[in-house]
């Protein structure tokens, strides 16, 4: 196995001079060298084909003893030192101090066909900052996030992808509920991959300890490495960096709200500086359309990272991004006036993604209201987001009364689907028949386009539990099927039908299936 290995970010920023593994405060560093746990029995269960190409592998590297010793931790790459990064974040809104990488340790970083990866382990062992924690990861939520951040690249949204899942052999202590009922399950690790793996609390852990040379450094990295486009580092080009950062996390976000996907967790920490989701917690798939909801039981009370308040939330946390850069700027104008500006993008963005997932292509002074009031209505009765808007498609202005007969199947519960709510279809049917006449596009080309922007296939939250309990059982078979699945989730795919389906009755209340907690 070879991989050509170009470290940047253990040789160009500061070290943590302590080499000692223990729980502590850093200072003035980037990152602690710290050396994987070594793992009793691993076994690897699946492997990305796409990411093996991506960094040189082959499949034949895959099945090999040294694809598995180096994604297990259990050996370490020659010339390379592996790390875990130092970050701070606010974490539901307060700011929570040093965090960093408590599970994940860095093995090094590759370049291949002129593009960089960094490759990380999740799960692989205690770190400088795990503080109480012991740094290790359970099978379910590295099923989780293994199926979804693959699944999100094929849905074309922003994210770290995974390389490969692997069992550990080892036991692991999880109180999954916080209800103090602890209980060992199944140990395991992902390898995780992305350009970088910086987030907005890498900055701001600097900038909360008035370490302005260390910020300077670690912004000028990330200038030269990842936004050189940008130029030479000066006050001008930080505050473009702000803009580029700030117009990639709103980007991103748009992408979260057009597939119906709930991130669960949007603290600072969590927020990556290239605007790629990152940090798979209680992430959740909408079921039924609805702006209030979380898959995070931690947020169950206020649900400030509910659904319909993550363009905001981004704002926020954009918000403490240019705080933690002024010192660098030096001028809160140029700050305030790109942030003010986000709000107005936002909504324009949003009107613009909705019109696509509805198959308008021109603009009407009646479109905001008219999509606001499908929102108010899909939310009149369960109504499934995914199977709502795939089979939108289908309708033809030809027949306007045909319109809840195509998305009955999208309702939970159609004893619930009232007269009044009946009639409050029809008239929007009405409406929106009236507005596709003032398309130009024909029948067979909408449809096209619909489809191409309003997946047919999403992880599910039941879908991946169902794999996740075969996985208990030491059958990996369900997660390539997912996995394959999810490679085309605008495909019709027939064969697949069965997972084109409402989260059925028994999956509602469900442990894993509903909402999660953060234990993992």
């Amino acid at each position: 196995m070879q991989l050509n290995i170009k470290n940047k970010f253990n040789t160009e920023l500061p070290a943590d001079p302590i080499l000692e593994n223990s729980r502590r405060q850093v200072k003035e560093a980037c990152f602690s060298f710290v050396k994987p746990k070594q793992t009793e029995n691993p076994e690897l269960i699946h492997v990305s084909p796409e990411m093996l190409t991506n960094l040189g592998l082959t499949e034949a590297d895959a099945k090999s003893e040294d694809f598995l010793n180096v994604f297990t931790g259990n050996t370490v790459l020659a010339n390379t030192k592996p790390y875990a990064m130092c970050y701070g974040g606010h974490q539901f809104g307060h700011w929570a101090g040093q965090l960093g990488d408590g599970r994940a340790i860095n093995l090094a970083e590759v370049e291949h066909n002129n593009t960089d990866w960094a490759l990380q382990l999740k799960g692989a062992g205690p770190t400088p900052y795990s503080r109480t924690a012991d740094g290790l990861a359970v099978l379910r939520s590295s099923v989780r996030e293994y199926l979804c951040s693959e699944a999100l690249h094929y849905l074309g949204v922003p994210t770290t992808r995974a390389l490969s899942l692997v069992l550990s052999g080892d036991n692991v202590l999880r109180d999954m509920f916080y209800n103090g009922n602890s209980a060992y399950e199944k140990g395991a690790i992902v390898s995780r991959v992305a350009p970088s793996f910086l987030r907005f609390g890498s900055y701001q852990i600097f900038a909360a300890r008035k370490d302005k040379k260390t910020l300077k450094m670690l912004v000028d990295y990330t200038i030269k490495h990842h936004f050189s486009h940008l130029g030479t580092p000066s006050k001008a080009t930080y505050l473009e960096f702000f803009n580029t950062v700030l117009e990639r996390t709103l980007e991103l976000i748009i992408h979260w709200q057009r597939v119906g996907f709930v991130h669960g967790v949007m603290n600072t920490d969590n927020l990556s500086i290239l605007g790629l989701t990152i940090d798979y917690g209680p992430y959740g798939w909408l079921e039924g359309y609805d702006n209030d909801w979380t898959p995070n039981t931690t947020d169950r009370e206020h649900k400030r990272y509910r659904f319909g308040a993550q363009l905001d939330i981004g704002h926020w946390n954009l918000y403490q991004l240019a705080n933690t850069l002024y010192p660098l700027i030096e001028d809160t104008e140029g700050l305030q006036s790109s942030l003010n500006a986000y709000h107005k993008n936002a909504k324009f963005q949003y009107i613009v993604m909705m019109r696509s997932k509805l198959g308008l292509h021109t603009e009407e002074s009646s479109d905001v209201d008219f999509i606001i009031s499908l929102e108010k209505i899909l939310q009149l009765t369960e109504t499934d987001m995914t199977i709502f808007f795939r089979k939108l498609s289908v309708f033809s202005i030809s027949d306007a009364t045909e319109g809840l007969t195509i998305i009955k199947d999208a309702f939970y519960k159609i004893d619930e689907v009232t007269d009044d709510i009946v009639q409050q279809w029809n008239s929007w049917f009405n409406s929106y028949t009236k507005r596709l006449k003032k398309e130009t596009l024909a029948f067979e080309e909408r449809q096209l386009k619909m489809n191409a922007v309003n997946p047919k296939y999403v992880l599910r939250n039941y879908m991946a539990q169902l794999a996740i309990d075969d996985a208990n059982k030491g059958d990996y078979k369900l997660i390539d099927t997912l996995f394959n699945l999810l490679k085309k989730p605008y495909d019709e795919q027939p064969k697949n039908e069965k997972w084109f389906a409402k989260r059925p009755d028994w999956a509602r209340h469900k442990v894993g299936c509903s909402m999660l907690s953060c234990s993992s």
